[in-house]
């Protein structure tokens, strides 16, 4: 099973709260709070920034995936940066779990 993610998708909920949903090509879906307290429209913004380079990876490689988005850029750090970072590692482990068939 390649679990190669397909999509992400960000949900805004009042009043300060955003959920992140990543979905696998083999339909396996994943969830992560990438939220910093009253940056949510930042967070999520931040996330679709890096939804291009994640689609089509495999979800398996996450301490890769992680490793990239936190030294890929120019700038490295910071609480937006990690939260979303941080959100999207969750989904992939809810990924990994699900496919192993574990909790």
């Amino acid at each position: 099973m390649q679990n190669k993610i397909a999509r992400l998708e960000t949900f805004l909920v009042a009043p300060r709260w955003l959920f992140l949903k990543v979905e696998t090509e083999d339909g396996i879906v994943g969830w992560g709070e990438p939220i910093v307290e009253g940056k949510a429209e930042t967070v999520r913004a931040c996330v679709h920034e890096m939804s291009d380079f994640l689609v089509g990876k495999s979800a398996n490689r996450i301490e890769d995936l992680f490793q990239t988005l936190h030294r890929g850029g120019f700038y490295r750090g910071g609480a937006i940066l990690l939260s979303a970072i941080a959100g999207i590692e969750q989904a992939l482990w809810d990924i990994k779990g699900k496919s192993l068939g574990v909790p």
